[in-house]
C-alpha cells in the first residue's frame, strides 16, 4: 500500500513540511514555471517548497507558455513589471544596482523563474517566445550552491530555492522588497537534504539508493552532454525589444546566477 501524501508539499504525510513553514509576504510576485518532469517526478524539487514559503507566488506547469492564459495575463498587465530570471549578456545584474525603484514606475515586479533541469529549462525558453521577449535579470551569487544531493553542471549554478533566496537578499539591498525571514528557505533546504542523506546511509532502505552521497569536493566533473553545459547560456537570443523603460539593459558580463534547476 502506498504512503499517504501531503498534496501541498508532495512529501509523505509523516514527513510533511507544511506545519514548519511560516509564509513570508513579499512585494515581488514570484512565478515558478515548472517543467512536467519536475512536477511529477522530483520529490527533492525545491520550487514547490519555495512556493509554499511565499504567499505572493504561483506555480504553472508546462513546457511552452505562449498559449498559457495565466502567464500571458501577468505579462500583459500594465500594472506589472515582468522580468525573467536568467543570466546573459543583456541581463540586468541586480547585484550591481542595475534595477531601481524608478525603473518600476510604481508597477509590481513580477519575476518568472524556470523550475527544471538545465536541459529542460533551455527547451522551455526556446519554445516560449513570450518569455524570450521579457527583460532579463540576474545576480552575482554570494556563495556556491549548497546542493549536496545533486551535482550542479557549473560553478555558480543554483537550485530554484537558492536562486530565490539570493534574489530576495539582493532586492532588499536595493530597497525593492523586504525579506522577513532570510534563514527560512536555506533552513528548509538543509533539512530536506539532511533527510535524503540519512535515508541514503540507512542500510535498511535497500530500494532508496545504492550508495551514500559523496561530498561535493570529492566528485569528478560531469562528462558527455552534461559536461557541455558551458553552452547553456548561449540560448536563443531575445528579439530586439521596443524602446520602453522596461527593456533598457546594461552591458554586463555573464554571471551564473539566475536560472536554477529544481
Amino acid at each position: 500500500m502506498s504512503r499517504e501524501t501531503c498534496y501541498r508539499c508532495f512529501w509523505p504525510q509523516s514527513l510533511c513540511w507544511c506545519a514548519s513553514i511560516q509564509p513570508m509576504a513579499t512585494r515581488t510576485r514570484f512565478v515558478f514555471l515548472m517543467h512536467p518532469k519536475e512536477f511529477k517526478r522530483e520529490k527533492a524539487g525545491t520550487g514547490r517548497l519555495t512556493h509554499l514559503c511565499l504567499p505572493n507566488s504561483e506555480i504553472h506547469m508546462g513546457i511552452g507558455f505562449d498559449d498559457h492564459e495565466a502567464v500571458q495575463a501577468l505579462i500583459n498587465d500594465q500594472k506589472n513589471f515582468a522580468v525573467l530570471l536568467y543570466p546573459g549578456e543583456t541581463a540586468r545584474n541586480l547585484s550591481n544596482g542595475d534595477l531601481q525603484a524608478a525603473d518600476l514606475g510604481g508597477r509590481t515586479l513580477v519575476v518568472f523563474l524556470l523550475d527544471a533541469t538545465w536541459a529542460c529549462a533551455r527547451k522551455m525558453l526556446r519554445l516560449s517566445p513570450i518569455l524570450q521577449r521579457l527583460p532579463r535579470i540576474m545576480f552575482t551569487p554570494s556563495a556556491p550552491s549548497r546542493y549536496v544531493i545533486k551535482q550542479q553542471p557549473q560553478a555558480g549554478c543554483l537550485s530554484t530555492l537558492e536562486a530565490t533566496h539570493e534574489l530576495l537578499v539582493t532586492l532588499e539591498r536595493a530597497g525593492l522588497d523586504h525579506y522577513a525571514q532570510p534563514t527560512q528557505l536555506l533552513g528548509l533546504f538543509a533539512r530536506m537534504q539532511e533527510f535524503q542523506i540519512k535515508c541514503a546511509r540507512d542500510p535498511a532502505r535497500q530500494g532508496y539508493r545504492r550508495h551514500p552521497y559523496s561530498e561535493p569536493g570529492e566528485r569528478t566533473g560531469l562528462k558527455g552532454r552534461s559536461g557541455m553545459r558551458s553552452r547553456i547560456f548561449k540560448t536563443t537570443a531575445p528579439p530586439p525589444a521596443q524602446p520602453t523603460p522596461s527593456s533598457s539593459t546594461s552591458n554586463t558580463s555573464v554571471e551564473l546566477g539566475g536560472i536554477a534547476p529544481g
